[in-house]
């Protein structure tokens, strides 16, 4: 058992100079967990609500650390079970989002007074991952900005790329447009953002086949269970979703009927790495492919310990935040870090900003 000496729940309001990706996310509210237990050992955590409204959920991880962070606490993936069984009478919503920041910190936590890394302390070893490009696209860009944003980043080192596509005629012209401007080696997918119907999905779908992309991502909303089987069923191109289901329990149908042959785990909306981990623990039952949702830097700690973790999201979103952020290959591919724990700091302007709650 850990002996908690000091723990503490912040808010910070974190706005973006611009809208960013396929929702224009223009704000994120961040929820920071910090402990310290008996001997001085740190864990720092965070969860996060993309668009901002997050002074509930900080309230929500508020309450669970001054229920299960105080005193002794077990190991992380027991402090999760524990946390999340008192979920069964109000529902996850926030609370599992909130979770995500206590769980992380109890994992850096963990591992920091082991002198590990994250991705040891979950029984891994450091490997390198490929990292595609992301961020930097929009559904707005036209063609030539498409690929003058693949072409920049391709520069930067990277060798995978996500634009676009807004469910509509002119994605077949900015996909051929992309994958003519690079070179054959180069990996091109697609992100739809939960734009199409389900016609609109399957034309999107073969458009995606016929420029070669390896995977399109959320061509449907993710509540269209339905629409998702018949799309599995009739299209011969990969299927990539998971980053607005929430819990384990929305995303077993997907695993286990196959309707995803990518799936993008969200750290916030499944609840923490602990659930993220048991996911790819079950993916790979079903051999699919684990591509979370941004963090490259935190989630090739989870790479360390699931090897079917084929993919990181280049998508700076968190990232000035924080210090300590492991950087990629010149092969565009990334590994964690050797430090204890996950290795990031909270920049001490963002901590003077910070929220106590």
């Amino acid at each position: 058992m850990t002996h908690i000496a000091n723990a503490s729940v912040s808010l910070i309001p974190f706005k973006l100079k611009t809208p960013v990706g396929g929702s224009g996310v223009g704000g994120v509210d961040v929820i920071i967990v910090e402990l310290t237990d008996m001997d001085g050992a740190t864990g720092l955590g965070f969860s996060y609500v993309l668009g901002g409204g997050g002074a509930v959920t900080a309230l929500a991880a508020r309450q669970q650390v001054e229920r299960f962070a105080s005193g002794a606490i077990p190991p992380p993936q027991a402090l999760w079970r524990n946390v999340a069984a008192t979920f069964n009478r109000t529902g996850l919503g926030p609370n599992l989002v909130a979770l995500a920041a206590l769980d992380m910190a109890a994992w850096d936590l963990e591992s920091r007074s082991r002198g590990v890394p994250l991705g040891v302390a979950m029984g891994g070893a450091a490997r390198p991952v490929p990292v595609y490009g992301s961020g930097g696209f929009n559904a707005a860009q036209t063609p030539d900005q498409a690929c003058e944003t693949a072409l920049r980043q391709l520069d930067l080192g990277l060798r995978a790329f996500k634009p676009r596509a807004r469910g509509a005629r002119i994605d077949a012209l900015l996909l051929a447009a992309v994958r003519k401007a690079l070179p054959d080696d180069i990996h091109l997918m697609t992100d739809a953002n939960e734009k199409c119907d389900l016609a609109g999905a399957m034309w999107l779908m073969s458009a995606a086949r016929d420029n070669g992309l390896l995977f399109v991502e959320e061509p449907l909303p993710s509540t269209a269970l339905e629409g998702y089987r018949a799309l599995a069923a009739r299209s011969d191109c990969a299927i990539a979703t998971g980053e607005h289901l929430q819990g384990r329990g929305a995303a077993l149908p997907y695993l286990s009927e196959r309707l995803a042959t990518v799936f993008q785990p969200d750290l916030a909306m499944m609840g923490g790495l602990t659930p993220i981990l048991e996911i790819s623990q079950i993916a790979a039952a079903f051999d699919i492919g684990i591509a979370p949702h941004f963090l490259p830097g935190l989630f090739a700690h989870v790479a360390s310990a699931a090897a079917n973790v084929t993919w990181l999201e280049d998508f700076p979103l968190l990232e000035p935040m924080f210090e300590g952020w492991p950087q990629w290959d010149a092969d565009g591919r990334m590994s964690a870090g050797g430090e204890p724990g996950h290795g990031l700091t909270l920049k001490e302007e963002y901590r003077r900003s910070a929220q106590s709650v």
